[in-house]
């Protein structure tokens, strides 16, 4: 079996930068933390919104840090 023809049409899937993952992971998280402390869909909705953009923020923060730190290595 040639799969050779698979592994090229794999190859673009390689060149995803993982960083991207993280907007779904804090999603998810943010959704299941605040459902797991509220039953009314309105106030689950709000509260993992206002969840997922500081996750955002604190993690664009830590970027931040890091590549100053890591400035002229």
């Amino acid at each position: 079996m040639n799969t050779l023809p698979l592994l090229i049409a794999l190859v673009p899937l390689a060149q995803i930068n993982v960083t991207w993952y993280l907007l779904p992971l804090a999603a998810a998280i943010s959704l299941v933390y605040k459902a797991t402390r509220y039953e009314d869909p309105q106030r689950i909705l709000r509260g993992a919104g206002r969840l997922f953009i500081q996750i955002i923020v604190f993690m664009a923060i830590i970027l931040g840090v890091l590549v100053a730190l890591s400035y002229r290595l």
